[in-house]
């Protein structure tokens, strides 16, 4: 791991590290969904510099995914206006403190007290053709194409369940103004 790697290991470990300090100390649902989505951010970086780039970019689409379907969730539902009144992000403040620190010790004495394996053989060059055959086996040509299927399924599905396209509301010649929206106030209703 060369010099570069090095520095962005820290910077996006330290980043991640007060994402998640952030999430326990802001006071707002909307802004802790922003601050655990830099820490996860982060993680996927922390994963992809480590020479994991098939995981560090899916640990990114997911958590950006799940973090804007939290948030949209919490402008939709949440009885504050969009999760942004002050509210506390902690229950049983001292006892919640007392059991992190001491997992957080266990932790680093784990990683510093326990013997870790020295590497066996050489470094695969395509890791992420090595995670693929580790979770998929000789079923990644079935994988692959099960993906796309399922893909043109969704599509097509979607395509198929919506009654009028895109311009349709113009009318045939795209000059119908006001545009004729099912929701609004235009012309045939």
């Amino acid at each position: 791991m060369g010099t570069t790697d090095t520095v962005l290991l820290w910077a996006l470990g330290v980043l991640a590290l007060a994402g998640g300090v952030l999430v326990f100390t802001l006071n707002s649902m909307a802004r802790v969904t922003c601050a655990l989505l830099g820490s996860l951010v982060c993680v996927g970086g922390v994963v992809t510099v480590l020479r994991l780039p098939y995981l560090g970019v899916v640990i990114v689409l997911m958590m950006v995914m799940e973090m804007l379907i939290m948030a949209v969730f919490m402008i939709a539902y949440m009885m504050n206006p969009a999760g942004l009144m002050p509210m506390s992000m902690l229950h049983n403040k001292r006892g919640s403190l007392v059991i992190s620190a001491v997992v957080f010790a266990a932790l680093v004495a784990g990683v510093f007290l326990v013997p870790w394996p020295d590497r066996t053989g050489v470094r695969p060059g395509d890791t992420t053709f090595q995670v693929g055959m580790s979770l998929m086996g000789d079923q990644m040509l079935t994988m692959v194409t099960l993906g796309f299927v399922l893909l043109a399924t969704m599509v097509g599905a979607t395509v198929l369940a919506t009654r009028r396209g895109r311009y349709d509301r113009f009318g045939d010649d795209l000059d119908q103004r006001p545009a004729n929206d099912p929701t609004g106030g235009g012309v045939g209703r």
